[in-house]
């Protein structure tokens, strides 16, 4: 049986949880998510808490339960305090400069890549070789911040790219003779 599927979501003050039918809406003060639930899943309010709840015993149910409890407490942190990602620019001459929507990056290629930021999702350069990646949804946050990374992940041998600020990258030994 799922253990994180049975612990109540806290709803902070200022969130407001709107649950109608399989459709469920957080509102907040940095903006709006919902989420279609399974039909093999409740969810119920009461005295500031949500719970999970499933309609059957099924092994699909179980996992479920964990999954959306999982996602549903991500929505209501996202539209409180909001989610962030950092990135790192390691090797000479990789620069980046966040320009309102677009992401300006200069990764040693012949060519400068603009990388169009989606709705929701803001990009702000402390300084030339970091990135902070915010918004509301965590699985948008997290996606923006691997196709930012994608552009030239952090090569074995130098280390040189674009990494995680937590991320190690373990260097090889180069070939002797």
């Amino acid at each position: 049986m799922s253990r994180v599927g049975k612990s109540p979501i806290p709803v902070p003050k200022g969130a407001e949880v709107t649950i109608s039918g399989l459709n469920v809406t957080v509102k907040g003060p940095l903006g709006t998510l919902s989420h279609t639930l399974n039909t093999c899943i409740g969810l119920s309010q009461a005295d500031g808490f949500i719970n999970v709840e499933r309609k059957d015993d099924t092994v699909e149910s179980a996992a479920l339960s964990g999954t959306t409890r999982a996602l549903v407490n991500n929505m209501v942190i996202g539209v409180t305090t909001g989610f962030e990602r950092k990135l790192s620019l390691v090797g000479v001459g990789y620069r980046a400069a966040a320009q309102g929507e677009t992401l300006k990056l200069q990764l040693g290629f012949s060519h400068d890549i603009i990388y169009n930021l989606p709705k929701g999702v803001k990009a702000e350069t402390p300084s030339q070789t970091e990135i902070i990646i915010k918004g509301s949804n965590k699985q948008q946050v997290g996606q923006v911040a691997a196709e930012v990374r994608a552009y030239r992940s952090p090569e074995p041998y130098k280390g040189k790219g674009v990494r995680y600020i937590d991320e190690v990258v373990h260097l090889k030994e180069t070939k002797k003779k």
